[in-house]
Parts: structure tokens; C-alpha cells; sequence
């Protein structure tokens, strides 16, 4: 068996039936003839970007996997690996490399040793026999603990070798692990002592598919509950105590119950601080339960930390509470102060929701978004920057991985793989990204993979012709040079590489364009939709005490 069949094999018996790529790559001629299907996309970020919403919508039961060529095009692949390492996804990253005689010969591009940063495992294969030894160490990191881009380097010069038959692998084991009694019963006594908890709950909550059990121990003790953006969706946003998500911008009650709260309970969450998350106000008392050790008093100090899985975590946690006969509490009192914050924000924001004015204010075209489709039935992610911070808010997600939230890094023109990804993924679902101006420029033409793959994704473009968020920042470079000012007919753009597009300029318009959007996904077209947008400054950011 030569190695290319041996690695395509593999990839099969680990239940991979899409391989993301850009030639040359000979894996991905190995992986047709073994009937994985290849697509090919216009640049390799993108291509990561798909295998990544691939991964996450399985909860990491399916591993996205993407091969690029040797030198230019494992380089071009590096934003794309750096991005599903921020966000602690599982992909297998599979670069052509040198022959093993150059490999480390300077300046040849060697992905093992320039990805090692951003990667959880990297590992060239130096003799064809241990191939299957190397897939196993990879699929087993891909596959267990704290998710993260996993790379197999595959050198030039080994595609003509031979392996033994019949091949030896099995498809590799996936182990769950739970916390301490000890640290439960420890956390149960803070929980039930505290007068003011508060949940916030991350991604790990989705791979785990811990959503019944977070549900069941908010409503077993009343407690609020808020999310990342890596979580959104873990916790039904409609629930009388969610306090909705928060990244950058956030709903008033995230804000509002964090600050008075006397006891943080983290689940599935690496407290990582950022500009782009929630920040924790100091000074509470903090229960860390997560997969990685690592992030235990990484950002936050912790009173108590509870290693393992989201759901072995929950599931401990409520055990600990029957055997302690606790009663179920009034959820009334907390649900009235969450509706209370919330309506007063949301008053504030009403004008701007459903403003009239023209040019449309983007969030005007969100709110209309959100009112038309069919939310449990939807897929939706944001792009970088203002898209972001106008959706993310307002958006309630009411269904378990029906939104892709991002921002440890962020990097614009993330959101159209993800919805690609996100729609081979769960082809009967609505599969949504929005994005701006400036992140279309990044990787627009893979809207052409769309049309080509017959990806049907509804692209929601909100075009204000410049980089709005720059603005306060750049006043003296734009007003002498135009250095904010972008733009461009989008909407023409997409209709050229074979998807239906359409421009919208008056709020009256926006709620039919949407219809007719979905009417052509529905018949397999790839829609964008560019909606002209005023500059829009403002976010809902309620800024955490110094």
C-alpha cells in the first residue's frame, strides 16, 4: 500500500468524509479515489475556517481536515491554523512539506517547527512505516482533552513508499474525565452558601453537550446564566434567567449580574482576558470548572476548580445536591431583576433596532434578520469587528451550536468558512454570516467556492463604506489620505461568481430581501445580500469596574 492510500485510509476509518484542501497535495487525489470528498477552496484560510465549523457543529465527533501544498501554501495556511488555536478547536491540519533532505534546510518553509506555537501536536512523518503510529498520536490529541489544530507534515519524497498489508489502525479511543468528590462537595458548599452566583458558561459546555445538565442546575438553584461568545447557544437565551452573551459588546443584565454577584461558578470556560470577552469584576469568589488544567488561575484566581468535563462536572455537581436533598429555588425573584435590566436596555436600543432612517442603521438590518428567519432552525455567525459587536448583543440563540461565536483571535473574513463549514455540516439548516466592508475583502472570493460546491449559505453584507470602527482612531490619516474609506459593489460581485446578489438601500426593503434570500438558498444558491449601512459608532458596551 503506498502511503497516500495508507493516510486516505485512515482519514476514512476515522470517519472523515470531507477533505478541505488547495492543490498541489497529493493526499487529496489519495482521499477522491477513496471516496472522501474533496473540496477545493480560493485560499487556504478559508478552506481551515470550513474544516473548523465542520468540527465544532459535531461537538468534535467529526474532525475537520485540510491539506495545502508545500512552502506558499502551508505559509498562507498559518492565519487559519493560529485562528482554530485561539479557539481551541479540533482540526487536522495536513501540509506538503520538503523532502526530508531540505526539510531543515534554511529558508524552506517547515510547518512543523513555524506552526509548533499554534498547533496542540506537530509532527512530520520521517519513515512511511510510522504513519500509522503518527495518524494514531494525532487523532488521540484530536480527539481528547482541551481541543486544538492538530499537524501531520507530509514530505515530498515519501509518496512513492510502501507500507505492509493489510494496514494496521484502528480508529483511536475517547476518553472522558470527571473532578474530584472532594472539589464537588467543596464547590456544592460555595454554591449553596453564596446569595448572589452567577454561571458563565464557555464552549466547553458544546463539546461536552452538557446543555441539559447547565439547564439543569440554573433552574435546580435559580441561577443566572450568561456565556462567551465561544458558548452562546449552550444556554437558551429565551430562558427566564439567561442574561444573554458577551464578548465586546453585551446585553446590560451580563454586566449587571457579575458585578453584584459574590460567587462566579465558570463551567467549560478558560477565563481568558481580552478585549474581545467578558471581563470579571475582581474580588468574587470563583469556581473554575474546566477541561485543562493549564487554565486554572490562568487569568483569574480560583477558590475551588473542578478538572474535567462539562458534563461529568454538571452531572457530579447535581449528584452531590440530591445527596443533599437540596430543594429546588424560586426561580421568580432573579428572573424578575434579569427581565428588569433587560427591558430597560433593550428600551434604550429600540430606536436603533427599528429605526427608519436612511441609509438603514445595521442594527435596523439585524433585528429584521432575527424577526424573519426561523431562529431554531438557524445557524448564524458574526465576522470580526463591528458585525460583531451589533449582532452578538441583540441575537437570541435559542437551540444548542446554532451560533458560532469567536473573538480570542480575530481576524476578519473568519465568518464566510464558518458558515460554509457550517452548512455542509447541517445541510437542512439555515447557515448565516455577517460581515462588513472590510472583512469581505479578506476572503471574498471563496464566495465563488459557495457557488461552485454548491454551498447555499445566506451572506448578510452590511455596507457602510468605510472601517467605522477605525474612525475614532484614524482621523487625521482619513481626513488626509482616505486611509478608512473602502468600498465596492458587492452585491454585483457575488452574482459574477455564480451566486444571486442583491443590494438593499431602504429599511422597508430589508424583510423582503430576506425572504427572497432564503427562497434561493432553498433552491441550492448562495446568497449575499448587501444591505448600505450608516457609519454606526456605538455598541452596547457596559465596561467592567477598574
Amino acid at each position: 500500500m503506498k502511503t497516500g492510500d495508507a493516510i486516505a485510509e485512515i482519514l476514512r476509518r476515522e470517519g472523515v468524509e470531507i477533505l478541505f484542501g488547495y492543490p498541489v497535495n497529493h493526499i487529496i487525489e489519495h482521499a477522491a479515489v477513496a471516496d472522501i470528498r474533496t473540496i477545493i477552496v480560493r485560499q487556504e484560510r478559508t478552506g481551515i475556517h470550513m474544516a473548523d465549523a465542520l468540527s465544532r457543529l459535531s461537538s468534535g465527533k467529526r474532525i475537520g481536515v485540510f491539506a495545502m501544498q508545500c512552502g506558499p501554501g502551508t505559509e498562507n495556511a498559518y492565519g487559519g491554523v493560529a485562528q482554530a488555536y485561539a479557539e481551541s478547536v479540533p482540526v487536522l491540519i495536513l501540509p506538503g512539506g520538503y523532502a526530508r533532505r531540505i526539510a531543515h534546510v534554511d529558508p524552506n518553509y517547515n510547518a512543523t517547527i513555524s506552526m509548533r506555537s499554534v498547533t496542540k501536536h506537530a509532527e512530520p512523518i520521517t519513515l512511511p512505516e510510522e504513519i500509522p503510529n503518527i495518524f494514531r498520536r494525532a487523532f488521540s490529541k484530536l480527539r481528547n482533552g482541551r481541543g486544538g489544530p492538530v499537524l501531520v507534515e507530509i514530505p515530498g519524497d515519501i509518496w512513492d513508499a510502501d507500507l505492509p498489508e493489510p494496514l494496521d489502525y484502528t480508529p483511536v479511543l475517547s476518553a472522558r474525565y470527571g473532578p474530584d468528590p472532594r472539589d464537588v462537595r467543596a464547590a456544592v458548599d460555595l454554591l449553596l452558601a453564596a446569595e448572589r452566583p452567577v454561571i458563565y458558561a464557555g464552549q466547553g459546555v458544546h463539546y461536552a453537550e452538557a446543555w441539559p445538565q447547565l439547564r439543569a442546575l440554573a433552574e435546580r438553584l435559580a441561577i443566572p446564566v450568561c456565556t462567551s461568545l465561544e458558548g452562546k447557544s449552550a444556554f437558551p437565551e429565551t430562558h427566564d434567567l439567561s442574561l444573554g452573551s458577551g464578548g465586546a459588546a453585551l446585553p446590560r443584565p451580563v454586566r449587571t449580574f457579575l458585578d453584584a454577584s459574590d460567587l462566579i461558578f465558570g463551567i467549560g470556560c478558560s477565563f481568558t482576558q481580552t478585549a474581545f470577552g467578558v471581563a470579571m469584576p475582581r474580588g468574587k469568589t470563583v469556581i473554575h470548572a474546566t477541561l485543562d488544567p493549564d487554565h486554572v488561575n490562568k487569568d483569574y484566581e480560583a477558590r475551588v476548580a473542578l478538572i474535567g468535563d462539562a458534563a461529568l462536572t454538571l452531572e457530579a455537581v447535581l449528584a452531590e445536591l440530591d445527596a443533599r436533598n437540596t430543594p429546588t429555588r424560586d426561580p421568580a425573584p432573579v428572573a424578575a431583576g434579569i427581565a428588569q435590566a433587560r427591558e430597560s436596555w433593550l428600551a434604550e436600543w429600540m430606536p436603533r433596532l427599528t429605526s427608519d432612517d436612511t441609509p438603514m442603521t445595521p442594527y435596523r438590518v439585524l433585528w429584521d434578520l432575527q424577526n424573519t428567519v426561523d431562529v431554531a432552525n438557524t445557524i448564524i455567525t458574526h465576522d470580526a469587528g463591528s458585525p460583531r459587536d451589533q449582532l452578538s448583543p441583540f441575537w437570541r440563540a435559542i437551540t444548542p451550536l446554532s451560533y458560532i461565536g469567536w473573538g480570542k483571535s480575530t481576524q476578519l473574513g473568519y465568518g464566510l468558512g464558518l458558515a460554509m463549514g457550517a452548512k455542509l455540516a447541517c445541510p437542512d439548516k439555515l447557515c448565516i454570516n455577517v460581515w462588513g466592508d472590510a472583512a469581505i475583502g479578506f476572503t471574498g472570493m471563496d464566495f465563488e467556492t459557495a457557488a461552485r460546491e454548491r454551498i447555499p449559505i445566506l451572506s448578510i453584507l452590511l455596507n457602510n463604506s468605510s472601517m467605522a470602527m477605525e474612525l475614532p482612531i484614524m482621523p487625521v490619516s482619513t481626513e488626509k489620505y482616505r486611509a478608512t474609506d473602502i468600498s465596492g459593489n458587492y452585491a454585483d460581485f457575488a452574482t459574477a461568481l455564480g451566486g444571486y446578489g442583491e443590494r438593499i438601500t431602504e429599511p422597508s426593503q430589508i424583510v423582503p430581501a430576506i425572504r427572497r434570500g432564503i427562497e434561493k438558498t432553498q433552491a441550492g444558491i448562495p446568497v449575499l445580500l448587501e444591505f448600505i449601512t450608516s457609519l454606526e459608532l456605538a455598541a452596547s458596551k457596559h465596561l467592567a469596574p477598574s
